[in-house]
């Protein structure tokens, strides 16, 4: 009887919690201690700014991140001014609605290449970045949403013997 209760065969991962009755109490309470800490540690600079790169298409945003009002500043500009589509703003506004943190961060945003529409993705994959980097607990809730992972779509380079891209010349019969 004594040997059909000690089953060998792990059908669950709960059964594994049974079988494995040799691990020691203390690093179980350990573990549990430890699951409120992030995994991760705040990583600021000297002047205590979280800083991220953000990339999008041809453009690459070099954002810094600091308490403060939610004031937006890109290349010098106020957000308004730089990026003057609606639109474009709600994009940048993104990691900071998901992590329900507006006008709690000031940004400071550098951003080259590609359009507007391609720098507004950097930037917003460049704030993204520098939050979970300032509040580590906030990383799975803005990789959930999707804004950690690069989009890297570029625009395919034109190829010798065609029109573009893909396209070829127009034939002609004549």
């Amino acid at each position: 009887m004594a040997d059909e209760t000690k089953n060998e065969t792990v059908s669950d991962l709960a059964d594994l919690k049974d079988i494995a009755g040799d691990a020691p109490q203390g690093d179980s309470a350990e573990i549990a201690a430890k699951a409120d800490v992030p995994l991760r540690e705040q990583e600021l600079d000297a002047q205590g700014r979280a800083y991220a790169t953000g990339r999008r298409k041809d453009a690459t945003a070099r954002v810094w991140l600091v308490p403060g009002s939610g004031k937006i500043t890109v290349n010098g500009k106020d957000q308004e001014v730089y990026f003057a589509r609606p639109t474009l703003r709600l994009v940048i506004d993104q990691p900071f609605a998901i992590t329900e943190r507006q006008e709690q961060y000031d940004v400071i945003a550098t951003v080259r290449g590609g359009g507007l529409s391609g720098q507004a993705g950097a930037v917003k994959h460049g704030i993204a970045q520098a939050l979970a980097k300032y509040e580590p607990a906030l990383r799975s809730t803005v990789k959930a949403a999707g804004f950690l992972t690069r989009d890297s779509r570029v625009v395919e380079r034109k190829k010798y013997g065609r029109a573009k891209a893909r396209r070829s010349f127009q034939f002609s019969k004549r």
